[in-house]
């Protein structure tokens, strides 16, 4: 579709004339990519003026594919995915990243500060389309990060809405934009202690 356009990470913007825009991360966890640190993945998102229409993320360390289609679903594989349905803060198992903005992080910090304590336990696994990706699948309960790229999180937010979940986006107290995904029953208090 060469006349679609292209939004990543790797400076590959292209314009279009289609109304649609592919939104790629090739390596999204570079870090741990360059470290052989085995958790980074492939995004990729198709985009029109409403929203996502389908996304995919690729796990190539442990061969799973996660995809999702607007009004279809999402899947792991090819099998049905569903968010948790956990909705007990204190019980819930949450991801997390970590800007590379040292004032972003102090923010994040903070809100760390507010989040260890009320949950089961915080995961910070350095790519954030598979954090979502498993929010989606219920490994993680819940996710939330500041300061993310589109091209970040464009995937992985349908991946989470399709399987049940709900993915908000707005400014935080401690620093810039954040989203928060999760499950219905945890969603709101999630964002809530973040926010």
């Amino acid at each position: 579709r060469p006349d679609d356009a292209v939004l990543g990470e790797e400076g590959t913007d292209r314009a279009g004339s289609t109304g649609l825009t592919w939104v790629v991360d090739p390596l999204d966890g570079t870090t741990n990519f360059l470290y052989r640190y085995p958790q980074w993945a492939v995004s990729v998102c198709c985009e029109d003026g409403d929203g996502q229409l389908v996304g995919c993320v690729h796990d190539p360390n442990r061969g799973e594919t996660f995809s999702a289609l607007g009004g279809g679903g999402a899947a792991l594989d090819g099998v049905p995915i569903h968010v948790s349905t956990l909705g007990e803060l204190d019980r819930a198992l949450v991801g997390t990243g970590f800007n590379y903005d040292r004032a972003v992080r102090a923010g994040q910090a903070a809100a760390l500060g507010t989040v260890l304590p009320a949950v089961r336990d915080v995961r910070r696994g350095g790519s954030a389309a598979l954090d979502l990706a498993w929010t989606a699948c219920g490994r993680l309960d819940g996710f939330w990060e500041a300061g993310l790229q589109r091209w970040d999180w464009a995937a992985g937010v349908l991946l989470v809405r399709e399987a049940g979940g709900v993915v908000t986006a707005g400014p935080t107290a401690h620093g810039p934009v954040g989203h928060v995904a999760a499950g219905l029953a945890l969603a709101e208090a999630l964002a809530a202690l973040v926010g």
